[in-house]
């Protein structure tokens, strides 16, 4: 009995610390989300938008969902089943999954210290380096 009142106080104790993050409007996004919020999703709008852990994370209305660096900075864009904006992916890759995929689109795209992970609309992962050289397909 003591082991479970010990093991129940401590996921209380636990999921508190974990949910860090606090809803925010879009004025309170740094001011590059804003803009490529502006940019890249100008009429979607926003549907909501957290800060947890030194991270933005915005729902547009329409279910696509992106994480932002504490600068401002986008580190992923994820449109569910829509087509991520071209403007978004580098030209290597856009040519690279026109030429290789030519009936599938990108749905999701991932910038992290290694280059970039594109998920298709078929669920097929590939990876590519920062300028854009396909490296393998996961």
């Amino acid at each position: 009995m003591k082991k479970l009142l010990i093991l129940t106080l401590l996921l209380i104790v636990s999921s508190t610390f974990a949910c860090n993050d606090r809803p925010i409007t879009f004025n309170n996004l740094p001011q590059k989300a804003q803009q490529f919020i502006n940019t890249h999703f100008k009429n979607v709008g926003m549907f909501s938008a957290k800060y947890d852990d030194g991270e933005y994370e915005v729902i547009l209305k329409n279910g696509t969902k992106i994480e932002f660096t504490r600068q401002g900075e986008w580190k992923d864009v994820d449109c569910q089943t829509s087509e991520v904006p071209s403007t978004i992916v580098p030209a290597a890759i856009r040519n690279y999954v026109k030429t290789q995929f030519p009936n599938n689109f990108i749905v999701k795209i991932e910038l992290n210290h290694n280059g970039y992970d594109i998920e298709l609309d078929n669920d097929f992962d590939l990876k590519f380096d920062k300028t854009g050289n396909f490296l393998y397909a996961d």
